[in-house]
């Protein structure tokens, strides 16, 4: 199944990604991981239950990006640390990417203004013909699935923000490009350079 729901659990989640990525970067152990995330609550977490599910998808996120993009996520710059966190997201979750790719990309070829919510809808209905496994979602699933989408956006700086919508021009910084280029992670270099 390539289109999975897993991005409602958070945006980017940047602050929490410093946490999770310095974490992955000591090598703490099982019981280290569990004393982090539920004794100490380093996440700040509202409840145990938040705190496992903001950690278990933070983690997917970033252990699949090597040690070298984690120190970019942990000692970056806000927008360095953004962009890493925006790649780890866009390869973990191929719904997130391919939005940027297919549609965001053809907005900005189309000069077009803003996004639209009628744009995600008219997405979600054509994964389907690239995915038929992909689970049919209840309408609250396809608001969170949006609303989570259109706060990467916002947070990575493509869209002015999830009320205007209005997209803006985006260059992603010299080190995650880097890092992307020798790991050879065309998808997400493709994914994440949509801006004009």
């Amino acid at each position: 199944m390539r289109y999975r729901a897993d991005i409602t659990a958070g945006s980017l989640k940047v602050h929490e990604s410093r946490i999770i990525a310095d974490l992955l970067l000591r090598g703490v152990d099982t019981q280290g991981w569990k004393e982090a995330i539920l004794s100490d609550n380093v996440l700040q977490a509202r409840t145990e239950a938040t705190a496992v599910r903001l950690g278990r998808l933070i983690r997917k996120r970033v252990e699949l990006m090597k040690p070298e993009l984690w120190r970019l996520v942990r000692d970056g710059t806000g927008t360095v640390a953004t962009h890493a966190v925006l790649s780890a997201a866009v390869k973990h979750s191929p719904l997130l990417g391919d939005f940027l790719d297919l549609v965001v990309r053809e907005q900005y070829r189309l000069f077009s203004k803003a996004l639209s919510n009628k744009l995600w809808d008219d997405y979600l209905d054509d994964c389907r013909g690239r995915d038929q496994d992909m689970p049919v979602w209840k309408e609250s699933t396809r608001k969170r699935l949006r609303s989570s989408v259109f706060q990467i956006l916002a947070q990575a700086g493509y869209i002015e923000n999830t009320r205007s919508k209005r997209l803006q021009a985006v260059h992603i910084v010299s080190q995650v490009l880097g890092y992307l280029e020798k790991h050879h992670e065309h998808y997400v270099l493709r994914c994440i350079q949509v801006a004009p």
